[in-house]
């Protein structure tokens, strides 16, 4: 067989695994769009059938009769007020640690990487403790906290890498020019810091909109918490609601996939800037 031949054949194989990889990808969002549009029995009957009319009637409950859209409201809150608190300190913190590279900063930074490693099931019960003292226990600030804390070691990694590759010289001319070190930051630096901002509000923007464990544990029961929290409320130990569940499924996919798509160019960039600078 030829070089050329054994590349086809190469090529021929990688497109065949490839089209399998996305298939087994896609096949859970396709299965969720079509059980989103069935009713609960059709479900129970045939799960994997395509629904013989387009049933719009798990989506008018949802939005109508129950406490969805609180729910909607309560996780635009939390995601939304957490990325604007994340891009507001976590940059500048990134770009001191980088700038200043004194030994008290990278003893800072160890310590925000450090937290990295602790998994969150292991400083939970502590943590409620801690959000009960200080009265943010059963409401948005709470999360809101542990989001902005949450975000800071990983945060700081992609800032510190990113800045790293911005010339000194901008900011001197700025210095020469009578701007102050945050007026540099906010009017030079910052805009120049696109990429890695996006891939950090698409990043943590995710998780923050589909955590459940800390939602469901901080927030008041009795009451609408978020949007997956809310979802889960179908489940129950002898039935499930399914038809709500893959309609509010697909409820809470919209938003994600609208941010990702605008971001994703700058988010792609971010991503890889980090990786290849410092």
């Amino acid at each position: 067989m030829s070089t050329q031949a054994r590349k086809r054949m190469t090529d021929i194989l990688l497109f065949i695994v490839t089209l399998l990889v996305a298939a087994i990808f896609f096949f859970p969002i396709l299965f969720n769009l079509m059980s989103a549009f069935k009713s609960n029995a059709e479900i129970m009957r045939d799960a994997l059938s395509f629904p013989t009319s387009l049933y719009l009637e798990n989506f008018r409950y949802l939005l109508t009769e129950t406490e969805f859209p609180r729910a909607i409201l309560n996780s635009l809150i939390l995601t939304v007020v957490s990325i604007v608190a994340q891009i507001l300190v976590i940059p500048m913190a990134g770009y001191a640690i980088e700038r200043r590279n004194a030994r008290w900063t990278n003893l800072i930074f160890l310590y925000f990487l450090a937290g990295m490693m602790i998994p969150f099931q292991a400083y939970m019960i502590p943590l409620f403790k801690e959000l009960r003292m200080l009265g943010l226990y059963g409401s948005l600030a709470g999360p809101i906290m542990v989001y902005v804390a949450g975000a800071v070691g990983f945060g700081c990694l992609l800032y510190t890498s990113f800045v790293k590759g911005i010339p000194k010289e901008i900011e001197e001319a700025a210095e020469i020019d009578g701007c102050n070190r945050y007026g540099i930051f906010w009017r030079i630096v910052f805009p120049l810091l696109g990429p890695v901002t996006a891939s950090m509000v698409v990043l943590n923007g995710l998780g923050i909109w589909n955590d459940f464990l800390l939602p469901m544990l901080v927030l008041p029961s009795g009451e609408p918490k978020t949007l997956v929290v809310e979802i889960y409320r179908y489940i129950g130990e002898f039935s499930s609601r399914w038809d709500m569940i893959f309609a509010g499924t697909a409820i809470s996919v919209v938003p994600v996939l609208i941010v990702f798509v605008s971001l994703q160019k700058y988010f792609v960039k971010g991503i890889s800037s980090g990786a290849t600078k410092g």
